[in-house]
């Protein structure tokens, strides 16, 4: 029987606090879409959208209950074969896929009435694949050839946000990039490789706003709402206006003017401007500190972690859904343009649902081994 010291037996499990903060958001995302749908049900009872976000819930409590047992090990050697479904499946949707207002997101599964948005599956995959690269058994990175470490990641993640970018999604390819960025300087690359993806990224950008009107109608929409408020600052100045009804208190849940055909993608996009004119500051503090919590504990995991490769899967699970919330908030607030990210576990959408449970769950799984892992074993 082995023995424990004092400060081991007393410092708490890291992984406490993302269950909490999971279980909060996913509770306040059931009571906010069912808040923001029920006008849309035609008189049901039970919104539908409402029905598919709690089938969603319940089995994104399984997949994350079924990703935390499963070994590092595993998710080592899945990375890149995930990776490439997730790329047949970009294909595969620029192929036959789906268009919804201009764009071709959406891939439909025979048989089972839903559809699947595989560029939710393709970041998760890409980030798999990306901790793996950085850790691979060969050590480049570690001995220092970081060149030849950071290009295999800029072309894991340059295959899927390019074909992103053809859907067109600008704002799901520059996300994609941003997390791989974020898990590069996290690994300890030097700052000066950072300057040639760095600049794709921004030639990248330049050409959106170029060659596609409403990208550059966002950042007009965001310099100056107001001017147009009846136009592209349609959606901003509604999330303001809702803000400002909702005061300290909010004005009740279930009360909400906004979510009442004023406010374009209440339950998906702006679903944190109804939470504050319903539920106020109080409502808004409440998800914010859920999201931090679920941050804190996170990296808490990744610090605590004994391999490289748990390190860089516990950073880049907890960015996923971190960056997104960040976006989302600074969204709705104006403090950057719109880009149509959805808030996780709270906004409307299954595909993002459940691979944002995957993600907790395999950060839970990492939290889980930590205490039973001791450094200088095995690695993936």
């Amino acid at each position: 029987m082995t023995s424990a010291t004092p400060a081991t037996r007393l410092r708490p499990p890291p992984h406490g606090g993302v269950i909490a903060a999971t279980a909060v958001l996913a509770a306040m995302g059931l009571v906010m879409v069912y808040s923001t749908t029920a006008p849309l049900a035609l008189g049901a009872w039970i919104p539908p959208h409402f029905q598919r976000q709690l089938a969603g819930v319940l089995l994104g409590l399984a997949l994350a209950f079924a990703a935390m047992q499963l070994p590092l090990s595993f998710w080592y050697r899945a990375a890149r074969p995930l990776w490439l479904l997730a790329v047949v499946l970009l294909g595969v949707t620029l192929a036959v896929g789906s268009r919804v207002n201009g764009a071709q997101r959406w891939l439909a599964l025979p048989g089972v009435g839903t559809v699947l948005q595989p560029g939710e599956v393709a970041k998760f995959a890409t980030l798999l694949a990306t901790s793996a690269a950085l850790s691979s058994r060969d050590g480049a990175a570690r001995r220092g050839r970081w060149l030849r470490g950071s290009g295999t990641v800029m072309a894991l993640a340059a295959v899927p946000a390019a074909l992103l970018f053809l859907e067109p999604d600008t704002k799901g390819a520059a996300l994609l990039l941003l997390l791989v960025a974020l898990q590069l300087f996290a690994a300890g690359t030097p700052l000066r490789l950072f300057a040639i993806p760095g600049a794709a990224i921004g030639a990248a950008l330049a050409t959106a706003v170029a060659i596609r009107p409403y990208v550059a109608h966002r950042i007009l929409a965001f310099l100056d709402p107001w001017e147009r408020a009846n136009r592209e600052g349609f959606q901003l100045v509604q999330s303001f206006v809702a803000f400002a009804r909702g005061g300290l208190l909010g004005v009740g849940l279930g009360d909400g003017r906004q979510k009442l055909y004023y406010l374009p993608e209440a339950h998906t996009d702006f679903v944190l401007s109804v939470i504050a004119e319903e539920l106020g500051l109080i409502g808004v503090a409440v998800v914010l500190g859920a999201f931090a919590a679920l941050v804190i504990g996170g990296f808490r995991i990744a610090g605590r972690a004994h391999s490289r490769f748990a390190f860089l899967l516990a950073f880049s699970m907890t960015s996923f859904v971190a960056v997104p919330a960040v976006l989302n908030a600074a969204v709705v607030t104006g403090l950057v343009p719109p880009t149509g990210l959805t808030l996780p576990f709270v906004s409307y959408g299954r595909t993002s649902l459940l691979v944002s449970f995957v993600a907790v769950g395999v950060l839970l799984g990492v939290g889980r081994r930590e205490a039973e892992s001791q450094p200088g074993g095995p690695r993936p």
